[in-house]
């Protein structure tokens, strides 16, 4: 079997671990929100995952990757161009890794999971109308622009000291984690979240089916940072899963360690949400880091992500699944931990890492805002108070999750 074969075979296990990742976070949002919203929180997951493929399909992929361009956007034509050879046969020399069509199903599988971020946060009270709209204009074009300044040979790629984002602390989570934050503020927090200004618990229906959700979630950043060698390298695919692994679990253990120390209980979501932060925040330099230097920055991540939660409530931003402080506030670290840590830390590192934050701050914040805005006040973004109460399943779908079956037995 010849190498090309080898690379490719592994990039393809590599995308189906990543599509599976998407199963994961439909079982972490339906179990930390409530039974009533079930339908809605799944029907927004497969929406996101089959316009997601279509979007970058027919623009995104040339979007993200336009070739020669201006460094701040270019467009290389609609759908898949393939590259040919003067023979016009399929360049099977395309990349040292994989075939262009495991190149377009990988970073595909990676385009919707910006989206996803969102639908977390702003579950339980977000019109389904509005959400699938936001997704055309944020898969479609935002996300893959803002890829292009790094991953498609942009100006972050370009800087002299070039910003790095491996896997994507960043250019993944960070640019679903701006707009989460963006979405939460418009729409305001679920009623009865904040009672008189004081913080009311909504606990999840199903934690269980959260817990099994992060799981998989581990489970498929083995495809997520491991694919991301874009290769089968055997070195650094094995350190990569290494320190993937570690930062996980290190994270898991310091945040649920914090959470005991503030709370005085050993809480199981704060568990879970930690090792999801020591992931997002390894992601970034998952194979420029030693394993040591992997348990420090997940370490980190799970003190983070009690503090980040703490605030996020203290300012009264009601995020039902804790992705903002996840995706967006480890992301960031995770970011900026490939300045301090590991082969490429240095002051000039550092600061590519600062300007690579901002830029997609700008991005993110500013195109979000513009698109939830426009539509709030035009058709509004948020579901009536009645239908808040009710549940979006009923009214949005006409549909139960868990129907009662002893209705029907008379």
């Amino acid at each position: 079997m010849d190498v090309l074969t080898i690379n490719n075979v592994w990039m393809m296990i590599c995308t189906a671990l990543v599509f599976l990742m998407h199963l994961g976070f439909a079982f972490l949002e339906i179990g930390l929100t409530r039974q009533k919203n079930t339908i809605n929180i799944l029907f927004k997951n497969l929406f996101i995952i089959t316009i997601g493929l279509l979007l970058y399909y027919s623009i995104g992929f040339n979007l993200m990757y336009p070739g020669e361009f201006n460094g701040v956007i270019g467009f290389s034509g609609f759908g898949l161009d393939l590259p040919l050879t003067e023979t016009q046969i399929l360049d099977l020399t395309y990349n040292e890794g994989y075939t262009y069509w495991t190149d377009f199903l990988f970073q595909g599988m990676f385009a919707a999971t910006a989206a996803t971020i969102v639908s977390g946060a702003v579950a339980e009270r977000m019109k389904i109308g509005p959400f699938m709209v936001f997704v055309l204009f944020y898969v479609g074009l935002i996300y893959p622009i803002a890829g292009s300044w790094k991953w498609g040979g942009g100006f972050l790629q370009t800087l002299e000291t070039p910003f790095y984002d491996f896997a994507g602390s960043t250019l993944v989570h960070s640019v679903g984690g701006w707009a989460a934050l963006v979405a939460v503020c418009l729409l305001g927090a679920r009623i009865h979240k904040f009672k008189e200004g004081v913080l009311q618990a909504i606990p999840g229906h199903n934690i269980p089916l959260a817990t099994a959700g992060v799981i998989i979630l581990w489970f498929g950043w083995f495809g997520f940072n491991g694919g991301s060698v874009l290769s089968a390298d055997p070195a650094l695919t094995s350190l990569t899963l290494v320190t993937t692994c570690l930062a996980a679990a290190t994270g898991g253990v310091t945040a649920a360690f914090v959470s005991f120390i503030k709370f005085k209980n050993l809480d199981l979501t704060m568990f879970l949400n930690g090792i999801l932060g020591g992931l997002v925040a390894i992601t970034a330099g998952a194979d420029q880091m030693s394993p040591s230097d992997s348990i420090l920055i997940g370490a980190f991540a799970g003190g983070i992500i009690v503090i980040a939660v703490s605030l996020i409530d203290r300012l009264k931003l009601d995020d039902p699944v804790g992705a903002i402080a996840v995706h967006l506030v480890c992301g960031i670290w995770g970011t900026l931990a490939v300045g301090i840590f590991g082969n490429l830390a240095s002051g000039a590192q550092l600061l590519s890492q600062l300007i690579g934050i901002i830029s997609y701050a700008v991005i993110c914040i500013i195109s979000s805002f513009i698109i939830l805005f426009i539509m709030k006040i035009t058709v509004g973004i948020r579901v009536s108070e009645r239908e808040e109460l009710e549940g979006l399943d009923a009214h949005e779908h006409g549909m139960d999750a868990y129907p009662d079956f002893r209705l029907n037995e008379h």
